[in-house]
């Protein structure tokens, strides 16, 4: 199968080096810079279990080079979403599936205006990438799921194809028919950590060790689980404080989620997707979300605080 991981930032390297590893035509698609000029010249460095590898990739900075493919896995940030897939064509021909693994709700809508609603397929990964230099990630994805279906809930014969080649990778997938309520599952975990330790600059290690931050994190989740109750998901699991204690299980001390790496390269966030989410939908379904809220005015803070001090030094 020939793939292309669009956004291959510390996610997308785990898993286009993994299905490479495999067998996989993968074409890994980033931004010009350190990250992309270091798996040019000497390959993608993969730290795992304590043990660290090379893996040769194929690594493009537009999709022109690539050419039409398989399948096409989406991982840029949120609100690249539409300027992304606008310099994307040459990467679909007739039979071209787009699986969007982005955090956060909303994607797919945008996705069906632009490729149409037959080429999408819903998904979400709980593996685990943090980017430690140019060329070289820490993965995250033993015992790690990533969940994939078609959002009309059938189990299609290509969501099988696909599961089967993450699977030949050693990427645990399971295909769904209630992939929106997978969605969510996925959500929740966010809601629980990204905004925390963006604000508190803590790695999942650290976060978890603390009393204080459960309360707030399990909190959260209380307000996401009842606005998803509201529009009326179908949720894998509804207590919080379960939510809460099973998600550092398998993920190194170290982890930082993307959020958080993106406040550490003075990036903008996704918050507006993630916990803005949850703020938005209960505003709609009359559930009151104030943890959320006060989640996301932080963050807005913390990230004009990097605005300022990189303004600056300029």
């Amino acid at each position: 199968m020939k793939i292309c991981v669009l956004g291959a930032g510390a996610l997308g390297s785990v898993i286009g080096a993994c299905l490479a590893e495999s067998g996989s035509d993968v074409y890994l698609v980033c931004r010009q810079g350190a990250h992309y000029q270091a798996l040019v010249t000497r390959g993608l460095e993969l730290r795992e279990d304590g043990k660290s590898r090379m893996v040769r990739v194929n690594v493009a900075t537009d999709c022109d080079t690539v050419g039409p493919v398989d399948l096409v896995i989406l991982l840029v940030k949120s609100f690249d979403t539409e300027a992304a897939m606008a310099g994307a064509g040459a990467l679909f021909g007739p039979e071209t599936v787009l699986l969007s693994l982005q955090n956060g709700l909303g994607h797919e809508e945008i996705l069906k205006e632009i490729v149409g609603a037959e080429r999408v397929i819903a998904g979400k990964s709980y593996v685990g990438g943090l980017l430690v230099e140019p060329g070289v990630v820490l993965a995250g994805r033993h015992n790690q799921l990533t969940r994939i279906g078609e959002l009309s809930g059938q189990i299609s014969e290509r969501v099988l194809r696909i599961a089967a080649e993450f699977e030949r990778a050693g990427l645990r997938v399971e295909a769904e028919e209630n992939i929106q309520g997978k969605m969510w599952d996925k959500l929740l975990v966010n809601v629980a950590t990204a905004a925390l330790c963006s604000i508190t600059r803590l790695t999942f290690g650290e976060l978890f060790r603390l009393a204080s931050m459960r309360d707030c994190g399990v909190a959260a989740v209380a307000e996401g689980i009842a606005v998803a109750k509201a529009i009326g998901i179908d949720l894998t699991e509804d207590n919080p404080c379960e939510i809460w204690d099973r998600i550092p299980v398998g993920l190194p001390f170290e982890f930082k989620p993307s959020m958080l790496q993106s406040i550490e390269k003075g990036s903008v966030t996704e918050i507006d997707y993630v916990n803005g989410s949850v703020v938005r939908l209960g505003e709609k379904y009359n559930v009151p979300t104030p943890v959320n809220r006060t989640l996301v005015t932080c963050v807005k803070g913390v990230e004009r605080n990097v605005e300022l001090s990189r303004a600056a030094t300029v």
